[in-house]
């Protein structure tokens, strides 16, 4: 049920050891304050109607969340979407879920690698706060390998800096 386009020669970091190729895109370099947009909802907001959701056999979906520029911080919307993820995954003990995390183009691949695993890390710290047992989840960076929208743009990059959620 899901697609994934692209090819990439680079491989993606994982938390628990392992790793995959991939692409992605990545946010820039600074302190991880949220520098570049105005609120906690900027990005999340612009991408709202653009959702990457995935819809899966039972017709529940698993949606992406999405970050501020230079962020791993967790939006309400964010916060929001993962309860929803959550409550699948509750009802649904079975699968196992990846958290790619991803990042925009700008910034060194090493700190969009980086950033990638700090949002993976956080929106799954969170869903095991909400119940989901954590040896169901596993925390992958892609940084900035793996585009949504290929743009160079505010928009583009809005798309870009999230995480998506893979079921196995």
């Amino acid at each position: 049920m899901i697609i994934l386009a692209g090819c990439s020669s680079k491989s993606a970091v994982s938390t628990n050891g392992t790793s995959g190729t991939g692409v992605g895109t990545g946010s820039g370099v600074g302190s991880g304050t949220g520098a570049g947009t105005s609120s906690g909802q900027g990005a999340g907001a612009a991408v709202e109607t653009q959702n990457v959701d995935q819809k899966l056999s039972t017709g529940t979906i698993i949606g992406d969340i999405f970050f501020d520029f230079d962020s791993s911080a967790l939006s309400d919307e964010a916060q929001e979407q993962l309860k929803q993820n959550a409550a699948w995954m509750q009802s649904h003990p079975f699968p196992a879920v990846t958290v790619e995390g991803h990042c925009d183009e700008r910034g060194t691949d090493e700190y969009n690698i980086a950033l990638g695993e700090r949002r993976a890390e956080a929106a799954r710290n969170y869903l095991v706060t909400l119940g989901v047992k954590s040896n169901r989840l596993t925390a992958v960076s892609f940084g900035e390998e793996k585009p949504f929208d290929p743009g160079h743009n505010e928009e583009a990059w809005a798309k870009n800096r999230r995480d998506h959620f893979v079921t196995k």
